[in-house]
């Protein structure tokens, strides 16, 4: 039987770090985990990398939540040092990784828009990998530390609920209803959850939570306009 802190009020985050395997699992099913299975699925072997890095993230989050419910603080911080690794594995690969679904949408036609992905292959790392850097810096500070590791767990989870668009394609806008509602509710979720539970939403869940947000909704207004273009353009040069 599993011994629980606080009264149960973990129990959150162990129930994301679920929803979050069952995301990834859904999400990527269609376009890697049943053409894998049928030996159909070719990519270069950085994506194999990325996706290793990205799923062992969600493990690692199920198992330190389940740590914590169980008192066992220790060996919660000796897996924390592995999360590092884990964090710089996953933020290194995402530019290549990137690259090669630039690459795969320009021999499929799609010109522009294709391209204008290179923009968020830079800023999709750099917001992940602050968010762990402060949730490091804030290790002493247990309450900001885990709602900190928890919305970097939910930031990595935005390609597979944005994949959800391949299993429901009759689902108009889905980079308003996958891309932002789908792949932000949980933050609400959590919103709601601190506010029932602590009677205030912590201040580090609230501003990092709302920055999260307002990003996802900008960068699906300005996607592919004419400024947009113009960075994602000289980035892809860059990069490339």
């Amino acid at each position: 039987m599993i011994r629980q802190t606080n009264n149960g009020k973990t129990k959150l985050f162990l129930a994301i770090g679920l929803i979050g395997l069952f995301a990834v699992l859904t999400g990527f099913s269609t376009t890697f985990l049943i053409p894998l299975s049928k030996g159909t699925f070719k990519a270069p072997t950085i994506i194999y990398i990325h996706g290793f890095f990205s799923f062992s993230w969600i493990c690692l989050f199920i198992i330190q939540s389940l740590l914590i419910q169980n008192n066992k603080f220790k060996q919660h911080r000796l897996l924390g040092i592995l999360g590092v690794f884990i964090a710089i594995g996953i933020t290194v690969t995402i530019v290549p990784a990137g690259l090669y679904q630039i690459e795969k949408e320009l021999r499929q036609g799609l010109g522009q828009t294709a391209i204008s992905n290179a923009l968020g292959i830079i800023t999709s790392p750099l917001l992940f990998i602050s968010v762990v850097i402060a949730g490091i810096l804030k290790r002493n500070d247990h309450s900001s530390h885990k709602r900190l590791m928890l919305l970097a767990t939910i930031l990595l989870l935005w390609p597979a609920w944005f994949r959800f668009r391949h299993i429901f394609p009759s689902v108009p806008n889905p980079e308003i209803w996958f891309a932002i509602v789908l792949s932000d509710f949980l933050i609400i979720i959590s919103f709601i959850w601190d506010k029932m539970t602590n009677g205030k939403i912590n201040p580090t869940l609230l501003y990092v939570g709302l920055f999260i947000i307002i990003e996802h909704i900008v960068e699906a207004y300005m996607f592919d306009n004419y400024l947009w273009r113009e960075l994602a353009n000289e980035i892809y040069r860059i990069l490339r």
